[in-house]
């Protein structure tokens, strides 16, 4: 007789908010989707879909898989759209998740300490990794994420990229 196994699956729970009434996070980034199109986060799962309305109803233009790192990453990201999000926001929620400003304040301290021993690109290198992987899946959506010099990075359109049906 065969064995077989059931996986847990971990669910990144860490990062939801602490109010969980509303699991899916909404993002409609003007500017960077047209206008109708909006990107729902799902936080516990760890997809990122784009939606559209036609006809009065919902659909699904696409969906991405990403990892708890990711998401650690992703969110920051767009919850600071259409403004840049510093390189502390993003360091202290890939460490600790949902960030508070305490704690981006201390993160903030980690990296002007680092800074000043010379081991800033050892300090941001794993979140740095993980930004190239999120990047990859992020360009599927048309939305490019740019580095500004020793500021932090930011969500851009990608001119190159094909437009979404509607």
């Amino acid at each position: 007789m065969q064995k077989t196994s059931l996986r847990k699956v971990k669910s990144p729970t860490r990062y939801v908010q602490d109010n969980t009434e509303e699991e899916v996070l909404h993002f409609s980034l003007q500017g960077l989707l047209p206008p109708g199109h909006t990107l729902a986060l799902n936080p516990s799962l760890g997809t990122l879909s784009h939606l559209v309305c036609k006809q009065d109803r919902p659909h699904m233009l696409m969906e991405q898989q990403f990892t708890t790192s990711e998401i650690c990453v992703l969110l920051p990201l767009l919850e600071a759209y259409p403004y840049y999000c510093p390189y502390e926001v993003l360091l202290a929620s890939f460490n600790n998740g949902r960030v508070t400003e305490a704690t981006i304040t201390r993160f903030r301290q980690r990296l002007q300490e680092a800074q000043e021993a010379g081991v800033w690109d050892i300090e941001m290198r794993p979140v740095r990794n993980v930004l190239s992987r999120t990047r990859l899946k992020t360009r599927a959506f048309g939305i490019e994420i740019s580095s500004i010099l020793e500021t932090g990075y930011i969500l851009m359109y990608m001119p190159n990229y094909k437009q979404w049906e509607i």
